[in-house]
């Protein structure tokens, strides 16, 4: 069956999977069918991302709990001791219903309704805010679980693109396109990627809230929406080789982030420098100037090419965004001095971890 019509089945407007619109110029969707040899994308497979989602958040609860939390306790990860706050019926519904930070006429009323001085009110909301900050524990399950993910992620993609001629050579990557076969094993890797990004979606309210969090947002949304159309498309060839650029650094910053809990300040400081230079090498030199480069002078311009392009160029701007951030730090701890622990040690009230701002680049 063509692409059109198995979607059709589906209740999506053959229309929308018009041909001119997903394939360059002169091609078909006659040009991808699959015969019992070679196999070509069908996007109903990416169905299989909304299970795959949930697989992998049941997979990550069950490592967190069973692996990363008695690792945890065995190396010691322990929170600092929270002062208790007291029980006052007034102060918490306005702290759940209204604000976490009251202004400064809302604290004389307050301290008017529940009969306490200024200063006490303020002081309640600063240590109820401090219960409420995610437990170092917490963090520290969810960078073992991002550890372990992508750095197996990131090896078993390189094992499998080492050997294959269109990695090292990019010209060869677009050959024959859109009449690409899809060996099964890189199907399943896309799947894979794609479910990564569903579940984090779904896990994103209830993870430690980071300072990027919209950044995060924009991310997700532009890495779903290119594995989504690129698979479609039958890219690939070429959305394994963005994943594996961006795969690159991540593993080496949950890395850090696990020395940073475990207080190993040293060799934190020595891995986070190793992720800043793959980071910046990766996101800022390679990706543009070989990987996008590429694709803007050898793929033919039809209205799918030039959307991946503005997904690409939305992935550079938060690459620019996130590598300041990195470089800013840089400066601050080399040239101007400060200790690095003040750019990234956590407090009672916020994460002021800058390293760990960084914590979802792909």
């Amino acid at each position: 069956l063509s692409v059109p019509t198995v979607l059709t089945r589906m209740g999506v407007s053959e229309g929308f999977w018009h041909h001119e619109y997903w394939l360059p110029p002169g091609a078909s969707w006659e040009d991808l069918k699959e015969s019992a040899d070679i196999h070509y994308p069908q996007p109903q497979h990416l169905l299989l991302c909304i299970p795959g989602a949930l697989l992998l958040i049941f997979v990550r609860c069950i490592f967190e709990r069973t692996m990363a939390l008695p690792l945890g306790r065995a190396l010691r990860v322990s929170d600092k001791r929270r002062p208790k706050v007291q029980t006052n019926a007034t102060l918490e519904g306005f702290y759940i219903l209204l604000g976490r930070a009251p202004k400064k006429e809302e604290l004389v009323s307050l301290a008017r309704k529940s009969d306490l001085p200024i200063r006490k009110v303020e002081t309640w909301f600063r240590h109820r805010r401090a219960q409420d900050h995610p437990r170092l524990m917490k963090k520290f399950c969810e960078a073992s679980w991002r550890f372990t993910f992508y750095f197996t992620l990131f090896f078993s993609e390189l094992a499998l693109l080492y050997d294959k001629p269109w990695f090292w050579d990019h010209n060869v990557c677009w050959l024959k396109f859109p009449q690409q076969p899809l060996p099964p094993v890189l199907g399943w890797f896309y799947l894979l990627e794609l479910s990564f990004y569903c579940s984090l979606v779904v896990t994103l309210p209830f993870d430690v809230k980071r300072k990027d969090f919209k950044e995060q947002i924009i991310h997700h949304i532009a890495t779903i929406t290119l594995i989504f159309v690129s698979y479609c498309a039958n890219m690939i060839r070429f959305g394994m080789i963005v994943m594996l650029v961006h795969d690159a650094s991540d593993y080496i910053l949950e890395l850090a982030k696990i020395l940073h809990y475990l207080k190993w300040k040293r060799v934190c400081e020595a891995v986070f420098d190793v992720f800043a230079v793959v980071f910046i090498t990766s996101r800022l030199v390679i990706f543009p100037l070989t990987i996008y480069y590429y694709f803007v002078t050898k793929v033919s311009l039809f209205p799918i090419s030039c959307l991946i392009s503005a997904f690409l160029m939305i992935l550079q701007l938060l690459h620019i965004f996130w590598s300041y951030v990195i470089i800013q730090m840089i400066f601050n701890v080399f040239l101007r001095g400060k200790k690095r622990q003040d750019a990234r040690s956590d407090t009672e009230e916020s994460d002021r971890s800058e390293g760990e701002d960084l914590a979802r680049n792909k």
